[in-house]
């Protein structure tokens, strides 16, 4: 669990911000669902590699 909150973290945070710079996000709150939104895949995508790494390095 501490491995896929990292690598979310270090993935998504640069992920994040290089995605939302072509988009327009006027308010806080639309930069606050803009990150949610990508900050979700990115942390489902690292769920199911960190699972597969795991069960795999079994």
């Amino acid at each position: 669990m501490r491995t896929t909150f990292v690598v979310t973290i270090l993935v998504g945070v640069p992920l994040v911000t290089l995605l939302s710079v072509p988009v327009s996000l006027p308010t806080w709150n639309a930069r606050a669902e803009f990150a949610v939104r990508v900050g979700a895949v990115v942390w489902f995508v690292t769920a199911i590699g960190v699972y597969v790494y795991a069960s795999r390095r079994r």
